[in-house]
């Protein structure tokens, strides 16, 4: 893997339905993005900001990037480890609120639930969580606290 890894998409907007005038309230906040080897994601505004709630939005998009590099990485340190996962689940959380005078996200929590093949080292989730969290990309990434409650399960 090179050491400065590129990623690059598109997002393609369709404009407006015929017949309806461009305003704030009105416009279509609907896109579709694009990314090498063929991922494809429609994708809106949550309904709060006059979009559609049942696709993914920047705020969900986010959440589920950590969510996601937060399993792969913590995979990834478990198998090194020698250490069999049999199930792996999160249920994520994240806060927005004003700072700096603009609205960011200012706290995610990760909370994991992982199951372990030999229950002995279900102590380890702590310690394996840590690391994952350490040396998750996207985690790394950002301007506000990630926080990971792991638990066994």
């Amino acid at each position: 893997m090179s050491t400065e890894p590129t990623f690059e998409g598109t997002l393609q907007w369709a404009g407006e339905p015929p017949g309806r005038p461009f305003a704030y309230d009105t416009f279509e906040r609907t896109a579709t993005l694009e990314f090498a080897g063929g991922a494809r994601i429609r994708a809106s505004a949550p309904a709060i900001y006059h979009g559609e709630d049942d696709l993914p939005n920047p705020e969900t998009l986010m959440l589920a990037s950590l969510m996601l590099c937060q399993f792969l990485t913590f995979m990834a340190v478990a198998a090194k480890s020698r250490v069999v996962i049999t199930s792996y689940s999160d249920r994520a959380s994240g806060r927005m609120a004003m700072r700096d005078g603009k609205v960011r996200y200012v706290e995610v929590v990760l909370r994991p639930r992982v199951g372990f093949a030999d229950p002995a080292q279900a102590d380890r989730l702590q310690a394996l969580s840590d690391k994952a969290h350490a040396n998750c990309f996207m985690a790394n990434s950002v301007n506000f606290e990630v926080r990971v409650e792991p638990t066994v399960g």
